[in-house]
């Protein structure tokens, strides 16, 4: 079996004395999708945040082809690391300017401006975001998908080898959730990319993932990791979410669905 791409070993997160996560363990190899779920309040959004070193780890390590990302130079991680966060803050830029801002992690020494290979790389991700027709609009003046599709464009524009996104699909409808995890998917095969996200729809966790990690709030660790179809089972579901579900096979992809069982 290949060394993973990514190694997370006995990792501790939290905030000054407040763990939130212990002995978290798992790997993921290059060009998989895996999906972070769990309740609310169990450290998903921190797990995501710490793998890159936005927030300093407590204990434990996480390797990136074999390298220590807490010793990684901060360039270098700016370079290879891109974060779409879950909400996009209204800047006052237009969409073609926000996606620029991408490539500062590769401008060399002495360059103020972009230049021709920085606005063919902006022009290339925003069609394959489909959001080329708003390169003028003002970030306050487009949907809230149209805006992260746009933060997905700037991460692409930034080259990197992994990609970490916090909730790319909450407070969006059908529609938009499709485009982008349609998107997702796509950049993985096209571009080969290595996608670590954290979802709180089980369904799309489901249907889009190679890997699930469910965390456990009350132990405050892992509760288990493998593929959708272990990792998604309703005796699962019930032990970490307390919740009582039906969990069928999707007739179309053959993954597990997940169904509300409702008292009537």
């Amino acid at each position: 079996m290949t060394d993973p791409f990514l190694d997370i070993a006995a990792l501790s997160c939290g905030y000054g004395s407040q763990v939130v996560l212990r002995d978290i363990t798992f790997s993921v190899q290059k060009g998989e999708i895996v999906t972070i779920i769990g309740p609310n309040g169990c450290g998903k959004t921190t797990l995501l945040k710490t793998l890159p070193g936005l927030i300093p780890a407590l204990a434990g390590r996480v390797t990136m082809q074999g390298q220590d990302l807490n010793t990684m130079p901060r360039p270098l991680r700016a370079q290879t690391i891109a974060m779409v966060m879950q909400t996009l803050e209204s800047i006052h830029m237009t969409v073609e300017e926000y996606v620029l801002l991408g490539r500062l992690p590769h401008f060399t020494a002495w360059q103020f401006l972009e230049n021709q290979t920085d606005r063919q790389l902006a022009e290339s991700f925003m069609t394959f975001t489909h959001i080329d027709h708003l390169r003028r609009s003002p970030l306050s003046c487009i949907s809230s998908g149209e805006r992260q599709l746009a933060g997905i464009a700037k991460a692409l524009v930034q080259e990197p080898i992994l990609l970490l996104m916090d909730e790319p699909t909450s407070h969006l409808d059908i529609s938009h959730q499709a485009q982008i995890m349609n998107r997702v998917k796509t950049m993985k095969d096209r571009y080969g990319l290595t996608v670590v996200m954290v979802q709180h729809d089980l369904n799309l966790a489901s249907e889009y993932s190679d890997k699930v990690l469910l965390l456990d709030k009350q132990t405050q660790t892992v509760f288990t990791y493998g593929t959708p179809d272990t990792v998604i089972t309703r005796d699962n579901i019930r032990a970490v979410y307390h919740t009582d579900v039906v969990v069928a096979s999707n007739p179309h992809s053959g993954r597990p669905g997940i169904f509300i069982k409702t008292d009537l």
